[in-house]
């Protein structure tokens, strides 16, 4: 049937049968409506993640209609609870409202994670917002040396899902002062003994390379749960891969003059590298460990996002899109 179809007429049916509408940067802006500015340049300054810049007018065009929009999907959900509630003589506690962030390595989902937090937390109605990383869901350095996989670290075999899921379930369950394991850039690994505590947020960020895979199918329908089971809203960073890899290579060249060089780094041993030989090390990193996740596991998973928000070269977001409800 296709062939009988003008390029014009195929355009319209793809967006017909997309599960998107896609918004371009100004069109999505224009849905802030009166929500007002929270954040000064001093505090996006603390917000922002190495080598990952975003401006007053990213937070203006991009971050603000979005904040709109997820005090509206977190009020309904609200509702829909105390109804819920009331049908069936409950009296359970508050059940935070899960914002799940995906995306590569370098997409810029921690920056993502931290404005998103602060603005949300700036609500007229002040609510308590928390944010974790699957960073500390990581099995420790040294079991992933007893299975081989530290040359896998960031893929979902290198998690501790067992322990990410029970975080979840305990969080979602309404339980107090809920412990999640801190992960160290610094060093590469989980602290020993170090934790933070989730206490019944009204809304949780959960922020990581693979939140959106899905399981397995298990046989005999047998109900296995995943990350994402979680969510009530999920976001996806987006950028082409050759970007993808410049910021990562951008990043290792000025961690290399900074946070290298402190003796407790796991990467100190890079610091004194030459550019050439730095640069040369970045991509064997990015084309060995980063790509080959992105591709396998990463990306296939952005169909399953609620919301897409796709960086151009220069980390400016181009385009939105947000799933048809």
């Amino acid at each position: 049937m296709s062939q009988d179809l003008s390029p014009s007429e195929l355009a319209m049916l793809e967006d017909d049968l997309s599960p998107y509408r896609i918004f371009s940067r100004d069109e999505w802006a224009t849905l802030r409506a009166d929500t007002p500015m929270t954040l000064t340049v001093e505090d996006l300054q603390k917000l922002q993640s190495l080598n990952d810049p975003i401006s007053l007018e990213d937070v203006i065009a991009i971050y603000l209609p979005l904040s709109r929009l997820l005090s509206l999907y977190v009020a309904a959900t609200q509702g829909l609870f105390k109804a819920t509630q009331r049908f069936l003589l409950a009296e359970d506690g508050k059940v935070p409202y899960v914002i799940g962030i995906a995306g590569s390595v370098s997409a810029g989902k921690s920056t993502t994670a931290r404005v998103l937090k602060a603005l949300l937390s700036r609500w007229p109605n002040t609510p308590k917002v928390e944010l974790v990383t699957t960073d500390g869901f990581l099995l420790p350095n040294a079991a992933l040396d007893a299975e081989g996989l530290m040359e896998r670290k960031g893929f979902p075999e290198s998690y501790d899902g067992t322990s990410l899921i029970k975080f979840l379930t305990d969080v979602k369950a309404g339980k107090r002062h809920v412990e999640a394991p801190v992960y160290s850039h610094l060093v590469y690994d989980v602290v020993p003994g170090e934790t933070v505590s989730v206490d019944r947020p009204d809304i949780l960020i959960v922020e990581g390379l693979n939140v959106l895979l899905p399981n397995r199918l298990q046989k005999l329908g047998k109900p296995i749960p995943f990350v994402s089971d979680f969510f009530d809203f999920s976001i996806y960073l987006d950028a082409h891969e050759a970007d993808l890899e410049r910021w990562y290579v951008d990043r290792f060249m000025r961690l290399r003059d900074t946070a290298f060089r402190d003796p407790r780094s796991f990467f100190k041993k890079y610091a004194e590298l030459s550019d050439v030989d730095a640069e040369k090390m970045a991509l064997g990193i990015w084309n060995r460990i980063n790509l080959p996740n992105l591709r396998e596991n990463i990306l296939p998973t952005r169909p399953r996002a609620d919301l897409v928000l796709t960086k151009g070269s220069q980390h400016r977001i181009e385009t939105v899109a947000l799933r048809k409800l």
